[in-house]
């Protein structure tokens, strides 16, 4: 079983730990609509690089 010769210190673990931390999210505009969405992922109209690739889905309101 490893065992450690010695305490890490706290120095030494916030440096290791450092890289741990989350980034945002990388956004982009797309071509057609100027809307704006996540890198390699499909706007919510459907289009991906500027072409619609899926139709949009479209929600029905019920009426009174």
């Amino acid at each position: 079983m490893a065992v450690q010769k010695s305490r890490r210190t706290r120095s030494t673990r916030g440096m290791r730990r450092s890289h741990d931390k989350l980034a945002n999210a990388t956004l982009s505009v797309d071509q057609e609509s100027g809307e704006v969405h996540r890198r390699h992922h499909i706007s919510p109209n459907g289009y991906y690089r500027g072409r619609q690739v899926i139709a949009p889905v479209e929600t029905e309101k019920e009426e009174e």
